[in-house]
């Protein structure tokens, strides 16, 4: 699950007490990339419950990395859900403003998605977004409302600043 690092930390402590291995590691790929196998899974914790855990990992996963210490993961996918909030309310407000300009949001896309806005956000979710059909987002929003919340205390852990976060956040919090 995504949790926090704090969480990630504690219940390494608590495994490693017990001579236990832990790894906190969070998956990238939604739904999608469960069915077909290739989830990107993002690992905190120690080298040798990690090697012991890949071949596992490996069998549903196009990508497993070791981040670092307990907690890394988490961070890691921190870093992974401030980038998509971002990427997906600015892809809402370009389809928005498409559809307000009166242009074929198939034709816009088909453009687009061959220059410097391309991204797996909007080959995968434009189509949906466009229908406004929440169902094919693969993310529940209360999902992605909880990450959010666990990034901006992290944030005010650690001193970051994350002012598109915060209003992203806001924005799905009317959803």
């Amino acid at each position: 699950t995504t949790a926090s690092a704090e969480v990630a930390r504690e219940t390494h402590a608590a495994a490693k007490q017990r001579g236990v291995g832990f790894l906190d590691a969070p998956v990238s790929g939604g739904q999608a990339g469960a069915e077909s196998g290739k989830l990107t899974i993002m690992c905190g914790g120690e080298a040798g419950p990690f090697e012991r855990a890949r071949p596992v990992m490996d069998s549903y996963a196009k990508a497993v990395t070791l981040m670092g210490g307990a907690g890394a993961g988490q961070l890691t996918k921190m870093v992974n859900q401030i980038c998509i909030a971002g990427l997906v309310q600015a892809l809402a407000e370009a389809l928005n403003f498409a559809d307000r300009a009166g242009l074929d949001a198939q034709a816009v896309i088909d453009v687009i998605s061959k220059g410097a806005a391309q991204s797996w956000q909007m080959e995968n979710r434009w189509k949906p977004m466009s229908e406004l059909k929440a169902e094919g987002f693969g993310f529940a929003i209360e999902w992605m409302r909880k990450d959010l919340g666990i990034c901006l205390g992290e944030a005010k852990k650690n001193g970051a600043r994350l002012p598109v976060t915060a209003l992203v956040d806001q924005f799905y919090s009317h959803l």
